[in-house]
C-alpha cells in the first residue's frame, strides 16, 4: 500500500513540474502579476510534492527499537511543512501584487496567456482528483493534503482568468493585481487548516466523531458480557489508529473467559476501523482499585 501512495506522489510531483513550466511561460508571454501569483503557488506545489513523497517513504519504514509505534505521524509533518510553505506564497503574493497595483503595467498577449493557464488548471484538477480519491482509499492526510492543495491552485487559475477576461474587457490595469490579492488571501485559508490540521495530529487529537460513534456502538452492542468500561482513549497516526480502554469484567470470569472477549471487542473494532491497534485492560469489579475515584469520573455503565 506504501508503494501506491509513494506512486501517487511521483504522479503529483510530474504534474507539478508541467503545470510550473506551463505558468511561467502565460507569466513570460503576458506580465500578468495575476498568472505569477498562480505561478509562484505552483512552485510551493512541487515543494510540498517533493516533500510529500519523502514523508511518505519515511511513514512506510516499520516499527524498531527506538520507534515501536512506527513512523506514520511523518505524514503530519509533511502536511505542516506544506501548509506553512502555502503561507510564505501567500505572503509574497500579496506583496508582489501590492507593488505592482502601486505600479501598473500593461499587460500583453492576454489570449495566449488565458490558454496556457487553462491547460495548466485542468492537469491540476485530473491530478487533484485521482489524489483525492487515493487519499480516502488509502487513508492518508499526506495524499489529501497535496490534493487539496491542487485544488486550491486550480481555483487560484479560475480567478486569475476571470480576472484577465475582466481586465482584457475594462482595461482596468488594477483588476489583475486586486485578483492576486484574492488569491493571496484564498491560499492563506488552506495554508492555515493545513497546518492546524498537522498539529492535531502531532498532539494526539482524538479520532473523528463519526468513528468514537461506532467505538461506542460495539462496546454497547457487548454490554451484557462485561460490567462496565472507562478510561477510552483514541488517536490517529497517519492511516493508523490506536485505541486503548479499561474493561470492568465479574471477578469470577476465567483469563480465559476474558481473553476471548477482549479478543471479540478487538476483532469487532478493527474491521469497522482499519488500521486499528487495540489495547484493553481488563479489571475485576469486586476490587476497589478498579473504581479509583479519578477514573470513576470517565466511567461509563451499561
Amino acid at each position: 500500500m506504501n508503494d501506491v501512495k509513494s506512486r501517487f506522489a511521483l504522479l503529483s510531483v510530474g504534474a507539478a513540474v508541467a503545470t510550473l513550466a506551463l505558468k511561467f511561460t502565460a507569466y513570460a508571454l503576458t506580465g500578468s502579476v495575476g498568472i505569477l501569483s498562480d505561478a509562484l503557488e505552483s512552485l510551493v506545489n512541487l515543494a510540498g510534492s517533493l516533500i510529500a513523497l519523502i514523508a511518505l517513504k519515511i511513514a512506510a519504514r516499520p516499527a524498531d527499537k527506538t520507534h515501536p509505534y512506527g513512523h506514520d505521524k511523518a505524514e503530519y509533518f509533511s502536511s505542516g511543512v506544506e501548509g506553512t510553505l502555502i503561507l510564505i506564497a501567500a505572503a509574497s503574493i500579496a506583496y508582489t501584487a501590492i507593488r505592482r497595483l502601486l505600479a501598473p503595467v500593461p499587460l500583453e498577449q492576454l489570449s495566449w496567456g488565458l490558454a496556457v493557464t487553462g491547460i495548466a488548471s485542468l492537469l491540476n484538477f485530473i491530478v487533484a482528483r485521482a489524489l483525492l480519491s487515493a487519499s480516502k482509499r488509502y487513508d492518508s492526510i499526506t495524499l489529501e493534503a497535496d490534493a487539496k492543495h491542487l485544488l486550491t491552485d486550480v481555483w487560484t487559475s479560475v480567478g486569475v482568468i476571470v480576472g484577465l477576461i475582466a481586465l482584457a474587457v475594462t482595461g482596468w490595469q488594477w483588476l489583475d493585481s486586486l485578483v492576486a490579492l484574492a488569491v493571496a488571501g484564498h491560499i492563506v485559508i488552506t495554508g492555515v487548516n493545513l497546518v492546524r490540521r498537522s498539529i492535531d495530529g502531532l498532539m494526539d487529537y482524538n479520532l473523528p466523531a463519526d468513528e468514537l460513534a461506532h467505538l461506542e456502538r460495539i462496546l454497547i452492542d457487548h454490554h451484557k458480557q462485561f460490567v462496565a468500561y472507562h478510561r477510552l482513549r483514541a488517536r490517529k497516526s497517519g492511516s493508523r489508529r490506536f485505541i486503548d480502554l479499561h474493561l470492568v469484567v465479574p471477578g469470577n470470569q476465567t483469563v480465559q473467559q476474558a481473553h476471548d472477549l477482549c479478543e471479540q471487542l478487538e476483532a469487532k473494532i478493527e474491521a469497522v476501523l482499519p488500521n486499528a491497534s487495540v489495547t484493553i485492560h481488563v479489571e475485576p469489579a469486586e476490587d476497589a482499585a478498579s473504581w479509583d475515584e479519578d477514573e470513576h469520573k470517565t466511567l461509563v455503565l451499561r
